[in-house]
């Protein structure tokens, strides 16, 4: 069971985040928390194989939090969601401890296959940002490409499957499997709604917000 700490300061996009964590069988929301200092103090209680967190808060900011659960707890996984999908915040983020960072425009289910991959203890970063991180370290590489230059994307390549796959008979029938393969950043680009929107959809559908 992966047990998994959601960090955010809104209670519809905590709520829509828990909802869909809940299709996989294997994985179980122990603990919210909405702010930075709130985070800190529940890792420190509860020790989550996960911490699922934004890292645009008032307050303690999600970096900030990072930056102290990881000084305190060296061993600790943090999946970071962000607005935000340039290389600049991708960057410093993983220099700062995280184990993954995921745009809040990735397709929802991206979400159930990252938590799985960082809880097994493997890097994971939103497919599109991924390729984009490979070119730039690529492009910034001097002199002719070397035999090396074919591993460049590994670094950052996303896993390529769950570690634990997710019950398809307990998924809401809105998010269908994405097909496998070099089609998968594809997808992610041609997605129009952000994983908020999708999670705050799930909310209404579900009753636990008017629309």
């Amino acid at each position: 069971m992966i047990r998994v700490l959601l960090v955010d300061d809104h209670a519809v996009v905590r709520m829509g985040f828990r909802l869909l964590l809940q299709l996989n069988e294997d994985i179980k929301v122990v603990a919210e928390a909405e702010s930075g200092e709130a985070a800190c103090q529940c890792y420190l209680e509860l020790a989550p194989d996960v911490v699922v967190m934004d890292l645009a808060m008032p307050g303690m900011g999600g970096l900030e939090a990072l930056r102290r659960i990881r000084a305190r707890h060296p061993q600790a996984k943090v999946l970071a969601l962000s607005a935000h999908d340039d290389l600049m915040h991708a960057r410093r983020t993983l220099q700062e401890g995280a184990f993954g960072f995921l745009s809040k425009r990735s397709a929802p289910e991206t979400l159930l296959e990252a938590v799985s991959t960082v809880a097994a203890g493997r890097r994971y970063i939103d497919p599109d940002l991924a390729q984009r991180l490979a070119l730039a370290e690529f492009d910034e590489r001097p002199g002719p490409p070397s035999s090396n230059s074919r591993n460049v994307n590994s670094k950052y390549s996303c896993a390529s499957r769950a570690a634990r796959p997710c019950n398809g008979s307990r998924r809401i029938s809105s998010y269908r499997r994405r097909p496998s393969g070099p089609t998968s950043t594809t997808s992610n680009k041609n997605s129009t709604w952000s994983i908020s929107r999708k999670l705050t959809l799930i909310a209404i559908r579900h009753g636990l917000i008017e629309a």
